[in-house]
C-alpha cells in the first residue's frame, strides 16, 4: 500500500447511551424504601481533531471503521452509569470533512481544531429521576439513546503558502528540492510526483512553505492524469509558481503553450468548484536555463510573458542559479498577503438555543384511518421505551397524549383501531388507536403494569 493518502471514506458510530436502571430501596424493616435506579451514562462522541504531526490519512485505509465507547447501565442506590469514551481521529492540517453524498461539513486548518462529527446518545433515566405524584415507585426506567452512525469523506487539502504547477516533469520536485531541505522523488520521467511534498523555505525573515504537487496535463479539471489529485493541494495557496521547461523536446509543447495550458485549468477548475484560482497572485519559473538551448528559448518568451504582467524568474534547480531571487520574490509575496489579511478573531462560544417556535411533531395520513407521526420528541421516546415493560408502554403513551397526538388524531378524523406509526421508517412502531382508553395515569397498575395494555 502507497505511504500517502489524500482522500478517505470513513464510517463513524457514536456510543450508545446506557439504560436507566429500575430498583427499589430495600432494607430491614423498609421493604419499599422507593425508588433509587441511577441514571445510564452519555455515549461518546467521535471527534476529529487537527494533528500538526501528522501528513497522510493512510491511517484511515487501513482501519476505515471507528467507534466510541457506549455508555453504562445505572445501578441501585442512585448510582448513575459512567458515559462513554470520545475517540479522536487525528488528521492532517487541510483536513475537509464532508458527508456521504458530498456536502461540505468542516474544513480543518489549525492545529489542535475539532469537529464533533457523531455525537453519542444519551443515557436513559432511571427510575428514580422519572417518580412523580401519579407514579411514586414506577417499575420501568428508560432505555439509553443509539449513537449517531455514518460515513464520512475526508479530503485534504495541502496547506502550504506557494505551489509550485506545471506539466509533468518540469523540474517541480528539483526546485523544491533547491529551494527548501525537502527531499521529493526525482526521476526523468513523467509522473514522477505522485504526492504532495511539501518544503520550508526562508528569505530573509519571511518563512513560508512551497508545496510541489503532482503534475498536470491538459484535461486534469475533469479528472483527466493525476486530476483534481493535483488541483486540490493548490486551493489553499497565497502564490501560484508556473513552473515552465525550457528543455523539453516534446513535439508541440513550448513555455507558452505550457502556461496556456495550465491557466485553462485552473480557469475550468475555478469554475467547477468556485475557488479563486486566477485572482491570487501568479509567478512563472524559466527552468533548466543551465541548458544553452533552454536559456536561448527563454530569452525569446520572458518579453511575452512580462508583456501578460507576470514576474519571469530564470532558475536553474541544477546550479541553483535564479533560485535565491525567485526565493526572495516569494517571500515578499507572501508577506503582503499575510499582511493584508484580516486578523482571525479570537475564538468564542457562540450558544445557539434551539428555537421553541413550530409544531413538536407532524401527523401525516398516509391511507384510509392509518397515520405516520413524524417528529425529533415522538422519535427519542420510542427509542427509550422498554416495550417488554407494560408501565413503560403506559407511561410512553402519557407522554405522547400530553404532546398532542391523541387531540391531533380525533382532529383528522381518525377512527378506533386507526393504525400510527410512530419513529424512524426502517424501524417505526405501530399502535392500534383507540379514543375510549384512558391516557393518564389513572389506568395505572401495580409496578410494572399498566391496565390500558394487554
Amino acid at each position: 500500500m502507497a505511504e500517502f493518502a489524500d482522500q478517505a471514506d470513513v464510517r463513524v458510530r457514536a456510543g450508545n447511551g446506557g439504560n436507566g436502571c429500575a430498583s427499589v430501596h430495600r432494607e430491614k424493616y423498609k421493604p419499599l424504601g422507593g425508588p433509587n435506579g441511577g441514571n445510564g451514562g452519555r455515549g461518546g462522541d467521535v471527534i476529529i481533531e487537527v494533528d500538526p504531526g501528522i501528513a497522510t490519512l493512510l491511517d484511515f485505509h487501513r482501519r476505515p471503521v471507528r467507534k466510541a465507547g457506549d455508555g453504562k447501565q445505572g445501578a441501585g442506590s442512585h448510582r448513575n452509569g459512567a458515559d462513554g469514551e470520545d475517540i479522536v481521529l487525528r488528521v492532517p492540517d487541510g483536513t475537509v470533512v464532508k458527508s456521504a453524498d458530498g456536502g461540505q461539513l468542516a474544513d480543518l486548518t489549525g492545529a489542535g481544531t475539532r469537529y464533533i462529527a457523531a455525537e453519542g446518545g444519551r443515557g436513559g433515566l432511571g427510575n428514580a429521576a422519572l417518580a412523580s405524584l401519579k407514579r411514586k415507585a414506577p417499575g420501568f426506567a428508560l432505555r439509553g439513546e443509539p449513537g449517531a452512525e455514518l460515513e464520512l469523506i475526508l479530503e485534504l487539502k495541502t496547506v502550504a503558502d506557494a505551489g509550485l504547477v506545471g506539466f509533468p516533469n518540469a523540474g517541480k520536485s528539483s526546485l523544491i528540492a533547491a529551494m527548501s531541505a525537502a527531499r521529493p522523488k526525482i526521476a526523468n520521467y513523467p509522473f514522477t510526483t505522485l504526492t504532495p511534498n511539501l518544503g520550508v523555505v526562508e528569505a530573509g525573515e519571511v518563512q513560508f512553505v512551497v508545496a510541489d504537487v503532482p503534475g498536470l496535463i491538459p484535461g486534469a479539471s475533469a479528472g483527466r492524469g493525476l486530476g483534481l489529485d493535483f488541483l486540490r493541494h493548490v486551493e489553499r495557496c497565497s502564490v501560484l509558481v508556473h513552473v515552465l521547461d525550457c528543455a523539453t523536446e516534446e513535439p508541440g509543447r513550448d513555455p507558452i503553450s505550457d502556461l496556456d495550458a495550465v491557466e485553462a485549468e485552473l480557469a475550468a477548475y475555478q469554475e467547477l468548484t468556485g475557488a479563486q484560482m486566477l485572482s491570487r497572485p501568479r509567478i512563472v519559473a524559466l527552468n533548466k536555463i543551465d541548458v544553452p538551448a533552454a536559456r536561448e528559448l527563454a530569452d525569446l518568451v520572458e518579453p511575452e510573458l512580462e508583456a501578460r504582467g507576470l514576474p519571469v524568474h530564470r532558475v536553474s534547480a541544477a546550479t541553483t542559479e535564479g533560485i535565491r531571487d525567485l526565493a526572495f520574490t516569494l517571500g515578499s509575496v507572501i508577506a503582503a498577503t499575510r499582511a493584508a489579511a484580516p486578523r482571525p478573531e479570537p475564538t468564542r462560544l457562540v450558544l445557539r438555543p434551539e428555537p421553541v417556535a413550530g409544531p413538536a411533531f407532524e401527523l401525516i395520513p398516509t391511507g384510509e384511518n392509518t397515520f405516520v407521526v413524524r417528529g425529533d420528541k415522538p422519535r427519542r421516546w420510542i427509542l427509550q421505551t422498554d416495550f417488554s415493560n407494560d408501565e413503560a408502554v403506559g407511561y410512553l403513551a402519557d407522554r405522547l397524549a400530553k404532546l398532542g397526538i391523541e387531540d391531533a388524531l380525533a382532529a383528522a378524523g381518525a377512527t378506533t383501531g386507526a393504525e400510527v406509526l410512530i419513529g424512524d421508517e426502517d424501524n417505526a412502531v405501530v399502535f392500534d388507536w383507540d379514543p375510549d382508553v384512558p391516557t393518564t395515569g389513572a389506568a395505572l397498575g401495580p409496578r410494572g403494569t399498566d391496565r390500558r395494555v394487554g
